[in-house]
């Protein structure tokens, strides 16, 4: 692992561990930022750690193509339960998704740190996200890293059943529709799964970039 410094810049992502870690140090200003999610790395750390800079292999990706929708998840956008809107409020979505309790996780990832540093991006135009709304009240989002064909997925939440697929699903039409080719979903999960995500080796996914 690579300890960074002032300098913008980071190690060959060939230099990950086998545990997907690449660099620890530095900072999320936002050109270090962009630089990382040009070159498949993202940060992901706890409060009491230092910055940790990730390139998994294999990496979880979804191709808009391949979107799973099962039958309820379409009755249920027939019946637009819910309402769906972008970039509108992106703050809110960021910090609901820092606060939402995630079986197995005892704190947060998303720290003061990173949520200052997103809202950053933000407001540069290089993040999108996308709020879930039920009788005006926000019940779901879902935001990421948008570098145009390639869009970065960081993080979402649900205070109803189905309110982040329900997101999800409206943001990849609206990717694809942009011409995004391929979404990164970092690593494994079976939520992402049952949404038609699969693990690509790592090259795969760089190839995007």
């Amino acid at each position: 692992m690579y300890l960074l410094t002032e300098e913008i810049a980071f190690p060959p992502v060939s230099e990950t561990s086998s545990e997907g870690i690449l660099a620890f140090g530095g900072d999320l200003q936002p050109e270090r930022l962009l630089l990382a999610y040009k070159n498949g790395i993202f940060p992901w750390y706890s409060e009491d750690e230092p910055i940790i800079w990730w390139s998994p292999d294999p990496r979880m990706v979804l191709f808009p193509d391949d979107l799973r929708v099962s039958k309820s998840m379409r009755q249920l956008l027939c019946r637009e339960t819910f309402t769906v809107t972008f970039n509108t409020a992106f703050e809110h979505v960021i910090r609901a998704c820092a606060l939402i309790h995630r079986p197995g996780q005892d704190d947060t990832w998303i720290t003061n740190e990173m949520e200052d540093a997103y809202i950053e991006l933000y407001k540069m135009g290089h993040v999108t996200s996308v709020e879930v709304w039920r009788d005006e009240k926000l019940v779901g989002g879902a935001y990421g890293v948008n570098l145009g064909h390639v869009f970065c997925g960081e993080s979402m939440f649900a205070l109803e059943s189905n309110a982040s697929k329900f997101g999800f699903i409206h943001l990849v039409k609206r990717l694809k529709a942009n011409g995004c080719q391929i979404i990164d979903c970092q690593m494994h999960t079976n939520h992402l799964a049952s949404l038609g995500a699969y693990e690509v080796p790592r090259e795969v996914f760089l190839s995007y970039l």
